[in-house]
């Protein structure tokens, strides 16, 4: 680890440590619409996920996938993407593995629905920006039906993408909130396993040919 990086970790350890894991009241939730959360990120990352946009959970206690039931963290560790099951306020920890969270919108909304084709649209111009400038392997996202709308691919099915954004090879990914009664945990776990050996097999062609 870069003496950057081993910095960054200690402040971020040091931030949890007083950061205890709380329910946040109905006030506090009100309170969160409209608000972000900061992204996870770094450049060269090996993943970039993309949620869709954050819930009044996450932004009110200001970590990426916060909600109680949501399947992200514990899909992530059953992919054997993370040595553990990560918490939300553990996110940072993601850096350390070549992972990283980001939103294509980053405004925090009790449903995603409230979102509109707009918002979606400017969101997938903002991301590309961001793709462009950090340079990740993968960009990931969850959720096709914000994909299809924001990237304007109307077809485009689970899995691996035929375009790339910013050089990043594209995966779309079944989306984790305990709300999406389509996809099992199993299932989702799978997708991630799969985006998980391209990561490694890309890895391994880099290293071949360097």
């Amino acid at each position: 680890m870069s003496d950057r990086a081993s910095g960054r970790a200690l402040v971020d350890r040091a931030r949890r440590a007083t950061e205890a894991p709380r329910r946040p009241t109905r006030a506090e939730l009100e309170a969160a619409r409209g608000k972000g959360v900061r992204d996870v990120i770094a450049p060269r990352l090996r993943i970039l996920f993309v949620g869709i946009n954050p819930g009044l959970y996450t932004a009110a206690i200001g970590h990426h996938f916060g909600r109680p039931g949501n399947r992200f963290w514990k899909a992530l560790h059953r992919a054997g993407l993370t040595p553990r099951e990560l918490s939300p306020y553990e996110e940072r920890e993601l850096l350390d593995l070549g992972l990283g969270v980001t939103n294509l919108v980053n405004r925090a909304t009790a449903a995603a629905d409230e979102l509109d084709d707009d918002d979606l649209r400017a969101g997938a111009r903002r991301l590309a920006a961001k793709v462009k400038r950090y340079r990740p392997a993968f960009v990931a996202f969850f959720g096709i039906g914000a994909y299809r709308v924001g990237l304007a691919r109307p077809r485009a099915t689970i899995g691996e993408q035929p375009e790339r954004i910013g050089g990043a090879r594209v995966w779309v990914l079944p989306n984790p909130s305990g709300r999406t009664a389509g996809y099992q945990l199993e299932a989702i776990v799978a997708e991630l396993a799969r985006l998980r050996d391209a990561a490694v097999g890309l890895e391994a062609y880099d290293r071949d040919h360097a």
